[in-house]
């Protein structure tokens, strides 16, 4: 099969995640807040975006503040085409209710906005402590339970997810996450294949298990288990170094040509697997808009193809409805 998408034209947004919370009454002093915050990321070359929900909580906006961002959003000159919720796992065991009520709530403010693809996690909110750190993976958060009971409850409630998505056209994907059913290359293929739904696919957020201060897999392994299955991409960088035998671990955000995973291999890898997913650009740290931009050029000038090029068949649908994340 080949791919229509090349460097030029393949969807890479920027993730609002280093903007912080927004307000969301939608009042014009508010409002204006919105529109600066998506001026700057036009400024900086994005024509895509994620709106990622520590922005603005989608699942919480009315139908007339969903409305005034859609105008905004159109005003800015960019498109939304993926949406990321995180820190509400939908078995949280005191609020997973309330969380899943509001992953049906993002996923149809998500179809209202024209986004393709809508990624959920099962990581919790950080801790006080992992609060008080530098970098918050230093510390370590909440860890899922693999037990049977909870695996068939993450199954079931994604399930539930991903066929409101297939009603609503939007692609649903699941995003890596260290210590949860998500922490691992096996543990995630294992949970997508039990939710067994082809617009239901992973996100391979390689950087969230890479980063840990402690052993960890090795990227290439986690890119070539999870690829057949991604239809959307988090990609961030680390610098690690680490010394086993002393029990001695170090990481710290870098920029992705320069940070362990090897992107230009992975990009490869995910093209054998059929990736055609949208790719959302995050950072942690500094100037992460500016870092966001350096990282979009480097995919584009020196690692995505520069022609149509032959791909491999995904195990999961990579557009739908056709052509809408992209």
């Amino acid at each position: 099969m080949t791919v229509s998408l090349t460097a030029d034209d393949w969807p890479i947004a920027a993730s609002m995640l280093s903007f912080g919370s927004a307000p969301r009454s939608g009042d014009p002093a508010e409002r204006g807040r919105w529109r600066d915050d998506l001026q700057e990321v036009a400024d900086a070359g994005f024509t895509e975006i994620d709106l990622t929900d520590s922005w603005l909580p989608f699942g919480d906006l009315t139908d007339e503040q969903t409305r005034l961002l859609r105008e905004t959003i159109d005003e800015a000159g960019v498109s939304a085409v993926s949406l990321s919720a995180i820190r509400r796992s939908v078995i949280d065991e005191e609020h997973g209710d309330d969380h899943l009520a509001f992953a049906h709530r993002t996923l149809d403010r998500a179809a209202e906005l024209g986004v393709g693809v809508v990624s959920f996690g099962l990581h919790r909110a950080l801790t006080d402590e992992q609060r008080k750190q530098l970098w918050f993976w230093t510390v370590a958060g909440h860890r899922d339970r693999d037990a049977d009971e909870v695996r068939s409850l993450a199954a079931s409630r994604f399930r539930e997810l991903g066929r409101h998505a297939a009603e609503v056209g939007v692609l649903l994907s699941l995003e890596l996450y260290e210590h949860t059913l998500l922490g691992s290359a096996a543990s995630a293929v294992r949970l997508v294949e039990e939710i067994d739904l082809d617009v239901v696919g992973l996100n391979p957020d390689i950087g969230n298990l890479i980063r840990l201060h402690e052993p960890v897999e090795h990227w290439r392994d986690i890119v070539e288990a999870t690829m057949p299955y991604a239809n959307f991409w988090h990609v961030k960088n680390y610098s690690r170094d680490e010394d086993a035998v002393a029990g001695w671990f170090s990481a710290v955000p870098s920029y992705l040509e320069n940070g362990l995973i090897d992107y230009r291999s992975s990009v490869k890898i995910a093209l054998a697997s059929g990736f055609q997913g949208v790719i959302c650009t995050e950072h942690y740290g500094g100037d992460g808009l500016s870092m966001s931009a350096a990282n979009r050029d480097y995919l584009r000038t020196r690692v995505l193809p520069r022609r149509p090029v032959e791909v491999g068949r995904s195990r999961v649908r990579q557009h739908y409805p056709e052509g809408r994340n992209r």
